[in-house]
């Protein structure tokens, strides 16, 4: 995405990794997303710093909404973070951040993974679907404090 993109009413989409509210993200995905609950704040900044691509949803210049994207920008890509504020969801933000993220880079064209336990609906208009018989996991270990 060259420029912001405008959304009605008055919200907009950019992938400026300067641009994102790091304190915003990191109070959401710590506090309020199931997959990231206690995630510290530095591990949220790096992961932004590091990701290959970052869309962040504004309004008014406060960060409602994200989504990040992890590729090796040769066979695949990797959706993670992405969240709207609970009171901003229903409006359409959700599809247009999803779309943003996937559709509005060179990483279009590449197998996309997602892990997620909600929204399916959602994702299922983007082309995600249950994963093939080829596809396993080995979860994260946390290290034995």
């Amino acid at each position: 995405m060259s420029s912001p993109r405008p959304l009605p009413p008055g919200f907009e989409l950019d992938d400026d990794p300067g641009r994102v509210d790091v304190d915003a993200v990191h109070d959401f995905l710590s506090t309020r997303a199931y997959w990231a609950l206690g995630r510290p704040r530095e591990v949220v900044a790096r992961s932004i710093r590091e990701a290959t691509r970052v869309v962040g949803l504004y309004h008014g210049g406060r960060q409602v909404g994200f989504a990040r994207v992890v590729s090796d920008r040769i066979a695949f890509a990797f959706l993670n973070d992405v969240y709207v504020l609970p009171e901003l969801q229903g409006m359409g933000l959700g599809g247009a951040l999803v779309r943003e993220a996937i559709e509005g880079s060179d990483l279009r064209g590449m197998r996309w993974l997602l892990h997620t336990a909600d929204a399916h609906g959602l994702y299922r208009r983007f082309g995600f679907a249950a994963p093939c018989d080829m596809l396993m996991e080995r979860p994260a270990r946390r290290a034995e404090a």
